[in-house]
């Protein structure tokens, strides 16, 4: 039997093989710390890392000074929160965060977490499309307003908020923005275009090894100082202490080149294959309501509402054919509707939406495949609901 097709590209993507082999004397060969600075080990593991560190950068448009090595996007989100929330309540009695509801749990928790500590917050609506509209984001900034956090894709619907006209109505008053970019492997990225302060990595993302991710600290105009959340060595210029896991750093960084190279062709490809999907269920099916603004969009992502089926039971349907996910992988344990559908107002619709993800490695058979094997499933389990639906 033929392995899934592997749709699920938001919650990981494979680890590309030029990744692997890039990593793989790092493990047991070239296995120096990199902190190391006496011998020519360290000084080997070090190059193999500051090397990783400027391919990083150049693919966001910074400078590797800038940039922070973690463990995934995830610490990097609470690195720019709440070393931002807290560095700017003690130096000017700014402690008012702004966030979005659609963001990613590591934002919102934090957010949460901030309020809690006794940090002013607002948490601002979307609209039906996923989208907010800059102006909403100026008229909810105050005077101690420190950093604001919205995503650039979102990982459930692909929408691309509008972070530059954000970040120009935020920089006007003296606000950081800090922006999740783990989902923006398929677009393009320019922290300089974009105008944002901070911004989150995750190299899993990317077709990159889990458990490392970068935060971009911007160094200039402004200068961003935020204070760390651990301590321990003064590693990444005192903003992350611990040893650098110099494999993870060198897949990260080969990654990381490796999607500078393709684009912007891979970019295009990706949104081929999105379409032909999209295209042969509306050909094949009634019933099915595109979750989200159709641009701007990532062109990995499609978000589908199908009518008159649960998307548990789809998933359960297709299981041995296609991978798929309802939503956030980081959320799939929850029996509750997404939080970001439930943003966009969707009700007991978004029980029934499923959520597609293609990637470097997708090929057209499969999604000939996956389309064959979810008209199928859909449906069955509509007639066996007795929806008139074809």
């Amino acid at each position: 039997m033929d392995a899934p097709v592997y749709l699920d590209n938001h919650a990981t993507t494979r680890c590309d093989p030029a990744v692997v082999e890039a990593m793989a004397p790092y493990w047991s060969e070239r296995f120096a710390n990199p902190a190391s600075r006496s011998h020519g080990p360290g000084a080997e593991a070090r190059a193999a890392v500051e090397a990783a560190r400027s391919a990083v950068a150049g693919w966001i448009g910074a400078s590797p000074k800038e940039l922070v090595f973690t463990s995934g996007a995830t610490e990097s989100d609470n690195l720019a929160l709440l070393g931002a929330a807290r560095a700017r309540r003690a130096a000017e009695g700014r402690d008012h965060v702004v966030t979005l509801a659609t963001e990613h749990p590591a934002v919102l928790d934090c957010v949460a977490a901030l309020g809690r500590q006794g940090h002013a917050v607002t948490v601002l609506p979307v609209g039906a499309d996923g989208l907010v509209d800059p102006d909403d984001v100026a008229a909810a900034l105050r005077p101690t307003t420190a950093v604001v956090s919205v995503m650039l894709v979102n990982n459930e619907i692909g929408v691309m908020q509008p972070v530059a006209a954000i970040a120009e109505r935020c920089r006007a008053r003296g606000v950081w923005v800090h922006c999740d970019a783990a989902q923006a492997a398929s677009v393009p990225v320019d922290v300089e275009a974009l105008g944002v302060d901070l911004l989150s990595l995750s190299a899993h993302k990317l077709y990159g090894p889990k458990g490392i991710g970068a935060l971009y600290v911007r160094r200039t105009r402004p200068r961003i100082v935020l204070e760390p959340l651990q301590y321990g060595g003064g590693h990444e210029r005192g903003l992350r202490s611990g040893t650098l896991p110099t494999p993870l750093a060198v897949g990260f960084g080969r990654a990381a080149e490796l999607l500078v190279a393709e684009r912007p062709a891979a970019f295009a490809r990706l949104a081929a294959l999105r379409d032909r999907l999209w295209d042969g269920l509306r050909a094949e099916l009634d019933g099915l309501t595109l979750v989200g603004a159709a641009a701007p969009r990532a062109p990995c992502n499609l978000n589908v509402v199908v009518e008159g089926v649960e998307a548990a039971a789809l998933l359960m349907a297709v299981r041995r054919t296609v991978s798929l996910s309802t939503g956030s992988a980081c959320a799939s344990e929850q029996a509750a509707p997404s939080h970001v559908l439930r943003a966009l107002g969707l009700g007991d619709a978004a029980q029934q939406a499923i959520r597609v993800g293609v990637g470097r490695f997708t090929t057209e058979a499969e999604i000939d495949r996956a389309l064959a094997a979810l008209v199928a499933a859909v449906r069955d389990l509509r007639r066996l609901s007795g929806l008139a639906l074809a």
